[in-house]
C-alpha cells in the first residue's frame, strides 16, 4: 500500500485532490506550461512524469491507464502523438518548475510548471579501467617498438599498484603526522 502524504490534502479531500491533479495535469499537456502555487506545482510534478512515461510507452494499455487520469480524449491524444516523441529520448525529468516570487492577493508562493522539449544531448560515459591504459599505452609504445599487447597490460598494472602503493605511504604519513587529506596532497604535489 502506498504511504499516504502527511499534512492537509490540496482542495480537502483524496477524491477532490485528484480531480484537482488531474486537471492541473490536462491544462499542462495542453498549454506546455501553467502558474499555480509552488505546493499544486510539486504535487503535480510525479504525476505528470508518470503519464508522460506511459505516453512513451505508446500501448493501448498506457493509453487507457492516462485516460483513467485524465478523462479528455484530446488531451491524452495530444500526450500520446505530440509530447511523447519529443520527450522519448529523455529518460526523466520532463518537468521543470521555476519560482516566481508571492501573489499579491494572498501573499502565495507561485511557481510556473513547464514542460522540458528541448532536445536531450547524449552524455559521454567515461570508465576509470578504461582511462588508464589509455592513458598508459602512449607512454610505453614509443620506448618499446616490438612489445606485444600483453606485457603492455601487465607494465600498466605495475604502474598503477605502484601509484596505488605511493597513495597508501602518503597517506599512513599524514594520518601518522596528524595531518589532513588536503595537506598530503599539497605536500605530494
Amino acid at each position: 500500500m502506498p504511504k499516504p502524504t502527511k499534512g492537509p490534502r490540496l482542495g480537502g479531500g483524496p477524491a477532490h485532490e485528484r480531480l484537482l491533479l488531474a486537471n492541473l495535469a490536462a491544462a499542462l499537456f495542453t498549454h506546455k506550461s501553467i502558474k499555480t502555487t509552488e505546493t499544486k506545482a510539486k504535487r503535480l510534478r510525479p504525476v505528470a512524469e508518470r503519464l508522460i512515461t506511459f505516453a512513451k510507452r505508446g500501448d493501448l494499455h498506457a493509453r487507457r491507464r492516462v485516460l483513467a487520469v485524465i478523462q479528455d480524449k484530446t488531451v491524452v491524444h495530444e500526450l500520446f502523438t505530440q509530447i511523447a516523441p519529443l520527450v522519448a529520448e529523455r529518460e526523466g525529468g520532463y518537468t521543470r518548475i521555476t519560482k516566481l516570487g508571492y501573489r499579491k492577493g494572498d501573499n502565495a508562493p507561485m511557481a510556473q510548471i513547464e514542460l522540458v522539449l528541448e532536445p536531450v544531448a547524449p552524455k559521454v560515459k567515461s570508465s576509470k579501467s578504461s582511462a588508464a591504459p589509455k592513458a598508459a599505452a602512449p607512454v610505453e609504445e614509443p620506448a618499446a617498438e616490438e612489445t606485444t599487447e600483453a606485457p603492455a597490460e601487465e607494465t600498466s598494472t605495475e604502474t598503477a599498484a605502484a601509484e596505488a602503493e605511493v597513495v597508501e605511504d602518503a597517506t599512513a604519513d599524514a594520518d601518522a603526522a596528524g595531518e589532513t587529506d588536503a595537506e598530503a596532497e599539497a605536500e605530494k604535489a
